[in-house]
């Protein structure tokens, strides 16, 4: 990941950028560096390809989010085009609509005869809900799915064809999954291209077709999904996990998994961001005596902390670094637990513990002034500004 540079910074916009900005720029990075104007450049080819993993993640708007939440350390993981684990030609079948108009000939806006196997269909996208408790978020976890969804024809491997056939060349495109039809205008000779008629795009035909998919290279099936959800996320986030969706016909682009994040409730804490509110009620001597007391953490252990004597209500007590950590290093280290002091006042008292009040009521000590009012309501506006 120390080799790829930023995303937004491979397009030249910043993280603002509006989608139609995003495209532009794509757009105009692809066509400078397109094969077909620079034969046999490898430089300007992994130029292209870099361009097209960075609109392939910036241009949707799930990827785009779990990029500015995570960066290069998203779950799944982003790219492959430009180390490799995707083709031009499926870089050509993915994005090939943004090119409509810049001047390439051949199959969907680029050069004539790159497309060898046609149009490439792309698997559907399939949706998780993970439930996760505060404990699980602290840590980070790997969940387990048996997930229905289409799945790779294993009698034909894919390719739509009975055992012992193969897919065919069309013999109306000629293998290039477009036609050219010529007509005769007032404007003179117009020639326009469209996916042919016979393979749909594809450039093959099935005449033998798979008895077990029907030709379509893919069966309903299942698939044991493993997630590795990182510490620090939050209720509502979306993680993708790249090709690991319904398959896509024919041995196409296999669709992704959208994993949206659930946080259950929490009997102990009150999640802030990442801090953990702890409302602390303490018993009235050791509010008035000071003392120690015990502090839950999320891991389960207790903290230990001293109180002053006259601790009054509406006291907070920060410990730093208690809390939860960012999401993979997004952000400044762990938050706090903010320990909210309340002082328990009993609804019922013996009658020695009435007359030991009564003797209280009169002292000095207990008797609240202006000051002390002020100083609880201030502190009470701090916390809350």
């Amino acid at each position: 990941m120390a080799n790829k540079r930023d995303y937004y910074e491979v397009l030249g916009v910043d993280k603002n950028a509006s989608e139609d900005d995003i495209k532009k720029a794509y757009r105009k990075i692809a066509i400078k560096y397109h094969p077909d104007r620079n034969p046999g450049d490898k430089n300007a080819e992994e130029k292209f390809k870099e361009a097209a993993e960075a609109y392939d993640v910036l241009h949707d708007p799930q990827k785009r989010q779990q990029y500015d939440q995570f960066g290069f350390d998203a779950p799944g993981g982003f790219g492959g085009f430009s180390s490799g684990g995707f083709s031009m030609d499926d870089i050509f079948s993915m994005f090939g609509s943004v090119f409509e108009g810049a001047g390439f000939g051949g199959f969907g806006g680029f050069g004539g005869g790159r497309r060898q196997s046609g149009a490439q269909y792309r698997g559907g996208d399939l949706r998780l809900k993970v439930k996760m408790s505060l404990q699980e978020i602290a840590t980070g976890t790997t969940k387990k799915f048996r997930v229905k969804k289409d799945i790779v024809c294993p009698h034909c491997h894919g390719t739509g064809a009975e055992a012992g056939s193969q897919p065919e060349t069309c013999p109306t495109c000629h293998g290039s999954g477009y036609t050219v039809q010529t007509k005769q205008t007032i404007f003179g000779v117009m020639q326009t291209q469209g996916a042919c008629p016979t393979c749909h795009g594809e450039g093959k035909i099935i005449k033998n077709k798979c008895q077990h998919c029907g030709g379509d290279g893919i069966v309903k099936g299942e698939e044991v999904v493993e997630v590795k959800i990182p510490a620090g996320v939050a209720d509502g986030m979306v993680l993708t996990m790249q090709g690991k969706g319904n398959a896509g016909k024919h041995n196409g682009i296999p669709g992704d998994i959208q994993v949206f994040i659930s946080e259950e409730e929490n009997d102990t804490f009150i999640r802030q961001d990442n801090d953990l509110i702890y409302n602390l009620l303490l018993d009235f001597p050791t509010a008035a005596l000071g003392g120690e007391v015990k502090i839950p953490t999320i891991e389960g252990t207790k903290l230990k902390i001293n109180l002053e004597p006259g601790t009054q209500p509406g006291t907070t007590k920060r410990l730093r670094g208690k809390g939860l950590p960012a999401v993979q290093g997004y952000g400044h280290g762990n938050g706090d637990i903010i320990v909210n002091i309340s002082v328990y006042v009993p609804k019922t008292l013996s009658r020695e513990e009435k007359e030991a009040l009564e003797k209280m009521r009169h002292s000095d000590n207990f008797k609240s002034d202006k000051g002390t009012r002020q100083s609880i309501f201030q502190r009470f506006k701090d916390y809350f500004s």
